[in-house]
């Protein structure tokens, strides 16, 4: 049996963390997985910046509830998910994902989770597993699954290169120039193609 495996934020839904960077001004905030492959550093990074700002989680939330998903997003992801298996793999966290999973129909999410403290600030970032994207694959494998992966950024490559097969869905030209072996669809028309030319 097939299993579609895919990023969410750049694939989906916008990234939460370049308009938390738009709306609150904070030019370092805009950094991603697509700038820095180190997930840690990244991490760390930010937090420092939300404790120097003094942005709590409810700040960032009434960003994200301003948020909906990328254009044609729902629309395609009804298309897979009337097909295939899919499960969502993402270094998001659950207090932001969750209101826009609404807006995507609750599709099955795997993610991270936050440490926040009674004023609501975020004190720390609790990772379900250290690579959880890339053992995720091998556990579906390990299930007998065929898996097909697909993701945008630098911390999708472990998941792409442990799946049976994968592609890039829009990722930025680093990831291409570093990565040319792996195929890339360019929109949501060509991910459709994509999939059925791999499933088929």
């Amino acid at each position: 049996m097939d299993m579609l495996v895919a990023d969410l934020e750049g694939v989906f839904l916008p990234e939460i963390w370049i308009n938390v960077a738009l709306k609150t001004g904070i030019e370092a905030l805009k950094l991603t997985t697509r700038d820095i492959s180190d997930y840690n550093v990244l991490m760390t990074r930010r937090l420092a910046l939300l404790k120097e700002h003094n942005l709590s989680i409810q700040d960032i939330q009434a960003v994200i509830a301003t948020l909906e998903p990328l254009p044609g997003a729902k629309e395609t992801l009804d298309w897979l998910r009337s097909r295939y298996q899919i499960i969502i793999l993402s270094d998001t966290f659950e207090e932001f994902a969750k209101p826009l999973m609404a807006k995507l129909g609750f599709p099955t999410l795997l993610c991270h989770s936050l440490t926040i403290d009674p004023r609501g600030n975020i004190t720390d970032y609790n990772l379900r597993i250290e690579n959880q994207k890339q053992k995720a694959v091998q556990a579906l494998k390990g299930l007998q699954y065929r898996v097909t992966a697909f993701g945008d950024s630098y911390n999708d490559i472990d998941m792409i290169q442990a799946a049976h097969q994968g592609f890039f869905f829009k990722p930025p030209a680093s990831v291409v120039t570093d990565f040319p072996d792996i195929p890339v669809a360019q929109n949501y028309d060509e991910l459709k193609a994509m999939i059925e030319s791999l499933l088929h």
